[in-house]
């Protein structure tokens, strides 16, 4: 899927498409926050939530790699064989 198309989709069906279709790099904490990323497709998505909660506050949405600065020790790359 392309970013375009999924900013098309409502926060849930975003939130649920990440969840089975998106490959999950990372999750860090800032401040009082929760936050997971993802990539899928052409972009990444960055999923926020107040630590300690379920709801999704809402979900960041980037192309560019400056926004993995933050990620970039915690990410974990698949082993190929």
């Amino acid at each position: 899927m392309n970013l375009r198309v999924f900013k098309m989709l409502p926060m849930g069906q975003q939130a649920d498409c990440l969840a089975c279709h998106g490959d999950f790099l990372a999750e860090r904490a800032e401040d009082s926050f929760q936050l997971q990323l993802y990539a899928w497709g052409d972009f990444y998505a960055e999923v926020w939530r107040v630590q300690d909660e379920d709801p999704i506050l809402f979900i960041h949405l980037f192309q560019q790699p400056a926004g993995l600065t933050a990620y970039l020790e915690k990410i974990r790359l698949p082993e190929v064989f």
